[in-house]
């Protein structure tokens, strides 16, 4: 992959919105062998709307105990946590994952597509489980990552690098307001990256979505509006001024 260390341009949304995203005091610890174990201490944590923050750190730092603690898959031990306004750590599971539903994408390192499905039933799962049917969103995402000529393709004819445009696809069709990336191009090649990584950071722009991205990769990382390092718990933001990228 190309080392394009200029950011994203920044959406104007972002300038004049309050926070979609903040955290609080958040805290998580875990029971261990050995006894309680501290991954998040005191973090606290603005996202804009429209912005784009990635999050690194060593392995085992908590990036991915971080993540799902934001997009309301687990609860922290301590502290707060709004999304949108709403108070993460007030909602049961239900009503937990309706919120999820309405607002947020996914996309996962290892694609988790469901083998027994097309591209396209894949991509259009969210909408079946939203109660909606709607082939021509599903048709117009896949086709925005070129792969609708492989609609109909199950995941073992496909590349990595075409499963995971799938899971980007899936990822957009409702189109969330936020978007939640776990190192989305861990397991490909440094050209495939290269082009995944471009992929989502235009349906970032074309949809305004927020995204937060956790990756190991400095250079997607410095891609992004902020860049937070996450060490010993807690996150400390780059010194570096965020840089607009020149208009190609």
């Amino acid at each position: 992959m190309p080392e394009d260390m200029s950011a994203e341009p920044m959406p104007e949304q972002m300038r004049r919105n309050t926070s979609i995203i903040s955290a609080e005091g958040l805290g998580k610890s875990v029971v261990g062998p050995e006894g309680t174990i501290t991954i998040l201490d005191d973090l606290r944590l603005e996202v804009n709307p429209g912005e784009s923050v990635a999050i690194l750190g060593a392995s085992g730092s908590g990036k991915t105990t971080l993540l799902g603690l934001l997009a309301g898959l687990d609860l922290p031990s301590t502290g707060r946590i709004h999304l949108a306004g709403q108070d993460l750590t007030r909602l049961d599971e239900e009503a937990r994952a309706a919120l999820r539903a309405r607002l947020v994408g996914f996309v996962f390192q290892s694609f988790h597509l469901l083998p027994s499905l097309t591209a396209e039933e894949n991509v259009g799962l969210p909408l079946e489980l939203a109660g909606r049917d709607d082939p021509a969103r599903v048709r117009e995402v896949l086709a925005a990552v070129g792969l609708d000529a492989r609609r109909r393709h199950y995941p073992r004819q496909l590349s990595g690098g075409e499963q995971q445009r799938v899971a980007l696809a899936r990822a957009f069709v409702t189109r969330p307001r936020i978007l939640f990336a776990d190192e989305p191009t861990g397991n490909l090649d440094q050209a495939t990256g290269g082009q995944i990584s471009e992929r989502l950071f235009a349906l970032n722009r074309e949809h305004g979505t927020t995204l937060v991205l956790v990756t190991h990769d400095q250079a997607l990382g410095r891609r992004c509006h902020r860049l937070l390092r996450l060490r010993e718990g807690r996150l400390f933001e780059d010194a570096a001024p965020i840089r607009t990228a020149v208009p190609a």
